[in-house]
């Protein structure tokens, strides 16, 4: 092994090597089981591979731990992890429980765990890094922090039982909506509540997005109607209204009523459209300028971290006002001829003269084959009145034609999913689905 000890918090997100160097996945978590006198034992790594699959690889298998990467033997069981009684998910589960220090000075939290390599290859847990409680009065304060080893603490509850969610949240801050998704998917019950309580509203929307909508649901019915709210708030419209049409009238009223009007009234408008039309499937918030903005303005626009990649290939020209319903639709510019014009360039000059818009009422059927037949990213959306109402993108019609289990498919499913049988619709033969659109061996 390249290091004989490794703290564990670190080692998420890393990536998982075979002998010849080709990338097999990353790693999620650590898996230990308690022994009876002698600290935990590390059995091995919970890697996600492609397909977003998680399963087990024995440390047994691990040949090198260094660098923020990993290298195995390149013998990997691809079957689906499943935890057995008896283990631990050091992540998951260990990180921010609290303990008690066996020296009579009080509890402590864990905020990391070292796993060590013992001189006969095997690995358990060394060190645990703690934090007692803050003892000033001021509120950004923490307390003091500490190195202990197993023997030196221990467990205020039950093994396994939920405790506070700040570490864990911590350890995968840096992870995108949709593996943050699921990983949350991954925990028990209780602590995926946990954890989706204490996310920032902001960073609970973005990962709300990326769920099955059952499990939407589920965790919007443990919050509060204001908390709720404002996490909706924050959601794209049109996935907030997707939501919003899986609750009750009654509930789902109520939190149009608490939410922000200007983004209430958004999400009320897509609700009055059928799920399988664009107007259905579309964003209520595209990127929007006047005709005579620049290119500079332009690509100034599309510049915004925020901004998701597809509603950034391209701005819509529209007379005033400017937010949806606009004034009336002039054209779009994709963002490659604004990179090959100078900046003072006005966008009304610009506009792909091939490109028309779609009416809200076209179907879903339809609008993926003006995607596909022009190799566009998203197509505008007008009303009657040939004012823009919105834009359905690539990402909107991929997650209607996915079927509503997409997200926990696994790869040996990818075959007869591209194969399954089309359904007929008016305008064509296209998958369809019901309702607004949905989103390990012996060790």
């Amino acid at each position: 092994m390249s290091a004989t000890r490794v703290f564990v918090a670190r080692l998420a997100g890393s990536t998982v090597f075979d002998p010849t160097g080709d990338r097999v996945g990353k790693v999620r978590d650590v898996l230990v089981v308690y022994r009876k006198s002698d600290p935990p034992s590390v059995v091995g790594l919970i890697v996600e591979i492609p397909g977003k699959r998680r399963v087990f690889v024995s440390i047994g298998r691990v040949t090198s731990i260094g660098s923020g990467q990993i290298i195995t033997t390149g013998l990997i069981n691809v079957r689906r992890f499943e935890q057995r009684g008896g283990e631990v998910r050091v992540i998951a589960e260990l990180l921010g429980r609290r303990v008690v220090l066996t020296d009579g000075s009080g509890e402590a939290t864990i905020e990391d765990v070292a796993i060590e390599e013992s001189p006969t290859g095997e690995w358990a847990i060394g060190q645990l890094f703690v934090r007692r409680p803050k003892t000033g009065s001021s509120p950004f304060g923490k307390g003091p922090t500490a190195f202990v080893t197993w023997d030196e603490v221990r467990e205020k509850q039950v093994g396994g039982e939920a405790q506070s969610a700040e570490q864990l949240i911590a350890t995968f801050s840096e992870l995108k909506p949709a593996d943050l998704a699921n990983t949350l998917l991954d925990l028990p019950q209780a602590r995926m509540l946990e954890v989706a309580e204490e996310l920032p509203d902001d960073r609970l929307a973005d990962v709300l997005e990326e769920m099955p909508e059952s499990e939407q649901v589920h965790i919007l019915a443990q919050l509060d109607d204001d908390r709720a709210a404002d996490v909706l708030d924050q959601m794209q419209p049109d996935d907030a209204a997707d939501l919003i049409a899986q609750l009750s009238d009654e509930r789902g009223e109520h939190l149009l009523e608490l939410m922000q009007p200007e983004e209430a009234e958004d999400v009320r408008m897509l609700l009055t459209y059928a799920p399988d039309t664009a107007g259905g499937l579309m964003t209520t918030e595209p990127i929007i300028v006047s005709a005579d903005a620049t290119v500079a303005e332009g690509l100034a626009l599309i510049r915004r971290h925020e901004l998701a990649p597809a509603l950034g290939a391209a701005v819509c020209v529209t007379l005033p006002p400017y937010e949806a319903p606009t004034g009336r639709f002039l054209g779009m510019v994709h963002f490659q001829r604004m990179l090959r014009y100078p900046p003072h360039v006005r966008l009304g000059t610009l506009l792909d003269p091939s490109l028309e818009p779609v009416k809200a009422d076209t179907s879903a059927a339809e609008v993926s084959r003006i995607l596909a037949s022009y190799n566009l990213v998203s197509v505008p959306v007008v009303d009657d009145n040939h004012r823009l109402v919105g834009v359905v993108t690539i990402d909107d019609i991929l997650d209607y034609l996915l079927p509503d289990d997409w997200r926990s498919r696994d790869d040996e499913d990818d075959e007869r999913l591209l194969k399954r049988p089309a359904v007929s619709d008016q305008t064509g033969s296209i998958p369809i689905t019901n309702g607004r659109r949905s989103g390990n061996g012996p060790r």
